[in-house]
């Protein structure tokens, strides 16, 4: 995402292959944001609030075009199912799921909910689907962790390495 004198958030694209410039994918007066590239890489969702209230929305990819407003009643942090027939998002308190079908053509399902969330309301969270599609992973903000932001995290790389140059086995 990238901010320009004229808009908010928009969303660009860095192509691996020939002169590598960047390029503008959405570029509004909105906030677009939190881009999420299907599987086999033909779709990009993400969210913006052009429509008045945060919303989720599908473009073919690379080439853009034509847009496909996903959610219904606001959303926001699409995310893709590891096949690509799913793409989930945040509504308000709720964890919604929509088919896709993406050959020949985009065929959108109507958004259901697959669970209640319990959080508090104006509370920010993130989710994920772990690569067999059967899970989520979440990470939900609340008081606690507002009083924890800006504290530090550590990685620990090479961790078996660090425990055993610390603690000699006596081998």
């Amino acid at each position: 995402m990238v901010n320009h004198p004229t808009t908010q958030n928009d969303i660009w694209v860095l192509p691996l292959e020939g002169d590598g410039e960047p390029r503008p994918f959405v570029q509004t007066p909105f906030y677009d944001a939190l881009p999420a590239l299907s599987p086999d890489g033909q779709w990009l969702a993400y969210q913006s609030d052009d429509a008045g209230e945060v919303q989720v929305y599908v473009q073919r990819f690379p080439e853009g075009g034509r847009r496909w407003q996903i959610s219904t009643d606001g959303g926001n942090g699409p995310v893709w199912s590891p096949d690509g027939r799913e793409l989930f998002f945040n509504g308000a308190d709720v964890l919604l799921a929509v088919q896709m079908a993406t050959e020949p053509e985009l065929t959108v399902g109507t958004p259901r909910v697959l669970f209640e969330e319990t959080r508090k309301e104006g509370v920010g969270f993130s989710i994920d689907v772990a690569p067999d599609g059967q899970r989520f992973m979440m990470i939900w903000g609340d008081e606690e962790a507002g009083r924890l932001a800006g504290r530090r995290l550590s990685v620990v790389l090479n961790w078996f390495e660090e425990l055993k140059a610390r603690v000699p086995t006596g081998k």
